[in-house]
């Protein structure tokens, strides 16, 4: 997603932009090669984009930082930063996840390693795969300051990249953590076959969940029937280049989660962010049944049928 976002941004020519590699060999060979081979090997990186080693020189006069690091990595990632960014640089952050232990949303991992500035999240179904090749896409720039909100609008919008604005900063960052949970279980819908009336329900009753949770921790219920929302989920549970939907789809054929982590090469945030939600929603007291299934299979041994008999046999009610 850094590197799309970078071609994104380069579509400017009013902006000057840099990609950070956090290995120096890693710097070199995209250089050489001007191309993500792992992740967007078919994509050329624009040669007006800078590749570099040294994050210090390039955030240093920089009118914003774009940080696109897995949630679980983004502490450590940034605090070598902490002490070179100047103190009134803004952030936007295209991380979807919550931390484990400390259960910290994006925005405010960067806060507490980089100081208090101002977050704007970007958050919508936004594939990179898609937004480097300049299909049509539309996300909303999240952040309680909307002038801020509206410069970053400003920025990156083009004519195949549309931005709305939106203040509720909560809302937007916990629906694109939460999406990632309930597309995993949409992908063992693919895996044991299914069909669409289980995924339909499980992503209606998914986003139920997406909102209660959110409105517990202060978010606006509006903002889940958006893009940051309702978007997000419908792109991640049924498209081909969700990660967590192909983690889920492997679940549901059978094969462990070990065994999927070790033959992938990408990260799938709904893992980790499942079980930070999982222990949240225990703390708060706030139902997540689907969320609760989706808990169990990935870290308690029970097979996605057994959790989908579970939640068919539980009792019913009013919608």
């Amino acid at each position: 997603m850094g590197t799309a976002c970078a071609i994104l941004l380069a579509e400017n020519p009013e902006l000057d932009v840099s990609i950070w590699a956090n290995d120096q060999a890693v710097s070199e060979r995209l250089n050489q090669t001007r191309v993500n081979s792992v992740l967007l090997p078919d994509i050329s990186i624009p040669q007006r984009i800078e590749i570099t080693h040294d994050i210090a020189a390039a955030a240093r006069n920089a009118e914003f930082l774009l940080v696109a690091i897995p949630s679980q990595f983004l502490r450590v990632a940034l605090t070598p930063l902490a002490s070179q960014l100047p103190s009134d640089t803004p952030v936007i952050s295209v991380v979807k996840g919550i931390e484990n232990d400390t259960f910290s949303r994006p925005s405010q991992i960067i806060q507490q390693v980089l100081g208090q500035r101002d977050v704007v999240a970007l958050v919508g179904p936004s594939h990179a795969e898609e937004i480097a090749r300049r299909l049509p896409c539309s996300v909303v720039a999240a952040c309680p300051n909307l002038d801020r909100a509206r410069r970053v609008q400003d920025l990156v919008t083009t004519d195949r990249f549309r931005v709305y604005t939106i203040p509720d900063l909560i809302g937007a960052e916990l629906a694109g953590a939460l999406k990632n949970v309930i597309s995993l279980a949409a992908g063992m819908c693919d895996g044991l076959g299914f069909g669409d009336n289980a995924k339909s329900t499980l992503m209606t009753r998914g986003m139920v969940e997406i909102t209660r949770f959110g409105v517990a921790l202060g978010a606006e219920p509006e903002t889940f029937a958006g893009l940051a929302g309702l978007g997000d989920l419908i792109t991640s549970c049924t498209s081909r280049h969700g990660r967590n939907r192909k983690v889920g789809e492997m679940l549901g054929q059978g094969k462990t989660l070990d065994e999927i982590l070790g033959s992938v090469t990408f990260v799938a945030e709904g893992v980790s962010t499942s079980r930070a939600v999982h222990f949240l929603a225990q703390k708060l007291g706030v139902e997540l049944p689907i969320i609760e299934q989706i808990y169990r299979v990935l870290f308690e041994g029970v097979t996605p049928l057994e959790a989908t008999e579970t939640l068919m046999r539980r009792p019913t009610g009013d919608e």
